[in-house]
């Protein structure tokens, strides 16, 4: 079968096993071809066929004067499917930001209440924890976070365990870190806060679209990510994980007490008790789906976006990212070593698609932010590659570390990985 051409759908892909495979996956996105864009961990880019669901939509909407009082259940049903959750758990929210808030202002936390997060967690999950810490009186303890390669996942357990004191009542954490890449072993830790009778909160912004995880067995209790980043999404939606019944095999903790606190559906005579069992009692994320007159176009490019992903198969996918980004450190330390990694390489548990490392020859420079983002700036405006700069703490040092992030993904192929690398050894050889 012949790769497909520029305008094809993904229902026109190759086997899986042709050689062309990937090509013509790449060729299902309007990337700017002079561009090698390798910062998906900031935004994505919608395929062509979710654009033109998006267009026909809009249009629609604006001829008919369509309104949108709805719950999406179609839309849910469908994206929960592709996540391994029912639609009664899963909420179309507007970005991680907003479904982390919506979390942490819809439990029922009291001053003095502890929520045990990280030093390495993104504004998204500071400003509502922060916000809980000054309204409520909630305390935020946080585990410093160490980095590279050198810990399995069993050493992150341990330093929550020994954390965790009878005051605390939320486990909040990323997954994967944003600023290092490090993927926490989220069934590890949601195993850990069931033991402890904690609430569980995952920052996984990067999750949906990276890694194919069903949610319901990863044992969490939330879990917000972008449906606008690795899945590709139209701009400005999330996927909201929200445990609505008890689950034996995977979570069998009672749900927390939690309130849909921004919501139109939410009604005047009050909900029923929260499940105790396997089945719902209600759907909550009905509840937080309806907020008023919503956006029909949005919506649809949601579920088309996530109908690509299941079509190509998200397995697929993430085995794809992953050896990408397993190639990528693998010449990172050829080149420059394995301690200039910040992202794990060797513990299968901590891997994802996003990999920082440190790319100047002086270990003095890891310091330098100023240097750090002219490198960055160089890498685009001399070979055309976007990547980002991240800083962050590191324990023993008394200044942030700056580094490096790429992210590889479902459009990328090996020679886009040399191309950056290459340019980045060679960048950093005329910085030095």
């Amino acid at each position: 079968m012949a790769a497909p051409a520029e305008g094809a759908t993904s229902a026109a892909l190759p086997p899986p096993s042709s050689p062309q495979y990937w090509s013509a996956v790449k060729r299902l996105f309007v990337l700017d071809k002079k561009v090698l864009f390798m910062n998906v961990g900031t935004v994505g880019s919608p395929p062509r066929e979710v654009l033109d669901t998006l267009d026909r939509m809009h249009r629609e909407v604006a001829a008919g004067a369509l309104s949108a009082y709805s719950d999406f259940a179609d839309v849910r049903a469908v994206v929960a499917r592709g996540y391994g959750c029912d639609p009664d758990e899963l909420v179309i929210s507007h970005n991680t930001s907003d479904g982390m808030s919506k979390i942490l202002a819809g439990l029922a936390l009291k001053e003095g209440d502890e929520i045990l997060t990280t030093n390495h967690e993104h504004s998204g999950g500071n400003a509502p924890m922060a916000q809980a810490r000054d309204r409520y009186g909630v305390v935020i303890k946080r585990v410093a976070m160490p980095v590279g390669n050198d810990q399995r996942a069993e050493d992150y357990v341990e330093l929550f365990r020994r954390a965790i004191t009878s005051r605390t009542k939320v486990l909040l954490f990323s997954a994967p870190t944003y600023k290092t890449g490090t993927m926490l072993p989220i069934p590890m830790l949601a195993k850990l806060a069931q033991d402890h009778g904690l609430i569980s909160i995952v920052d996984g912004a990067h999750i949906p679209g990276m890694m194919a995880y069903n949610f319901r067995e990863l044992g969490v209790d939330f879990l917000a990510g972008s449906a606008a980043k690795w899945q590709c999404g139209p701009g400005g939606t999330d996927v909201l994980y929200i445990r609505n019944k008890v689950l034996p095999r995977y979570n069998p903790n009672p749900l927390p007490e939690f309130w849909p606190v921004v919501s139109s559906g939410y009604p005047e005579g009050g909900l029923p008790p929260r499940s105790s069992g396997g089945t719902a009692s209600y759907d909550i994320a009905s509840k937080m789906q309806s907020i008023g007159n919503s956006s029909i176009a949005i919506m649809a490019g949601v579920r088309s976006a996530c109908e690509v992903w299941d079509g190509i198969g998200r397995t697929r996918i993430q085995d794809h990212v992953l050896g990408l980004s397993g190639y990528l450190k693998e010449l990172i330390v050829e080149r420059w070593g394995v301690n200039s990694l910040y992202s794990p390489k060797d513990d299968p548990r901590l891997v994802c698609a996003l990999t920082s490392f440190a790319p100047f020859r002086d270990p003095r420079d890891v310091h330098d932010a100023e240097k750090a983002s002219a490198l960055v700036a160089r890498l685009k405006d001399e070979y055309g590659i976007v990547i980002r700069t991240s800083d962050f703490p590191v324990i023993g040092s008394a200044r942030s570390h700056q580094a490096v992030r790429v992210s590889t993904h479902l459009f990328h192929q090996k020679e886009d990985v040399e191309r950056v690398v290459d340019a980045l050894w060679r960048l950093s050889g005329e910085m030095s």
